[in-house]
């Protein structure tokens, strides 16, 4: 059945797989970004709706009844000092966004949260650890979830599910430029004949996500018929070596990886998803192996490419 949907971040590495996936369902989709992170040549294929605003105070009414909103809109740097902007942003107009769902009827809102709402606690991640955020970005996706359960206990005929994305990676992050995936990053670097870069010993391990699973985890959430915050991850940690032993492996080549000195004292060297909720209540888990998922990006960047 057709339905009506809004997806907010829509120029942005997991808005615009989404948007277009679910424009590809079939679906009437309208695509909000204000486009200052997020690009237009992401959504050049995409045929439906763009509007171009920022969420904190974009005219939504005329809108009129939506099935479900896709939230994915936010401030995501975590260099980003400026508490009052990020939770302006991230946690105002989030309540606002809510405020729009109540009042024209939209039952379902899914929402980017994020694993940086673990800060540096130990892996692997379980949704009922108290959230240990290590900067003011994880603590504004903190804040996200608590105003999420506030608003729908006062509101119960507006759902709303939260994901904890971890580091997720795929087609159409070229403009987020040094702050791409690592995925990315050692692509390019391999690609380009120079050795990789990484930190002393590249042993640090990520729950890297490929973004199509993300996209099933946003359509798992929306036929859930409750509220919730879930883990989007693989449940594995993989090392920086691995994928780029992966990548090296696609170019036929060995080149060596220079290691460096990590001169950051708050760098987190492992995050990793505990999926069993995800798994077991909201139905979803990644179809993708980390390998695998490596795999198909390389292949599309290599399509690209030539």
């Amino acid at each position: 059945m057709k339905k009506r949907f809004l997806v907010t971040g829509a120029g942005g590495l997991i808005g615009a797989n989404l948007a277009l996936h679910l424009e590809a369902q079939g679906h009437e989709v309208h695509a909000l970004d204000h486009f200052a992170v997020g690009t237009r040549d992401n959504l050049a294929a995409f045929r439906g709706v763009v509007h171009a605003g920022d969420i904190r105070d974009f005219d939504y009414a005329p809108l009129g009844r939506l099935d479900g909103i896709f939230h994915q809109a936010a401030i995501t740097d975590t260099t980003v000092m400026d508490e009052k902007l990020m939770r302006s942003v991230n946690v105002e107009a989030f309540v606002r966004l809510l405020e729009f769902a109540r009042i024209s009827g939209c039952p379902k809102v899914v929402y980017a949260s994020s694993a940086a709402t673990y800060g540096k606690g130990p892996p692997p991640h379980r949704e009922d650890t108290p959230p240990q955020p290590a900067n003011i970005y994880g603590v504004s996706k903190a804040e996200m979830e608590v105003a999420a359960r506030r608003f729908t206990d006062a509101h119960p005929a507006v759902k709303a599910v939260g994901l904890r994305y971890f580091n997720v990676y795929g087609p159409l992050e070229f403009h987020k430029q040094s702050a791409a995936s690592m995925v990315y990053q050692l692509y390019r670097q391999i690609a380009s004949g120079k050795g990789p870069r990484v930190f002393k010993w590249g042993e640090q391990y990520r729950d890297f996500i490929y973004v199509k699973d993300v996209v099933a985890a946003n359509e798992a959430s929306y036929q859930h018929p409750d509220n919730g915050v879930f883990n989007v991850g693989t449940g594995r940690g993989t090392t920086f070596n691995e994928v780029i032993g992966w990548i090296n492996k696609a170019f036929n080549r060995q080149l060596a990886t220079e290691y460096f000195d990590n001169p950051y004292g708050f760098y987190q060297d492992a995050t990793q998803a505990d999926t069993t909720r995800s798994s077991t209540v909201l139905g979803w888990k990644a179809a993708h192996t980390p390998e695998a998922g490596v795999a198909d990006y390389v292949a599309w960047l290599q399509s690209r490419n030539n």
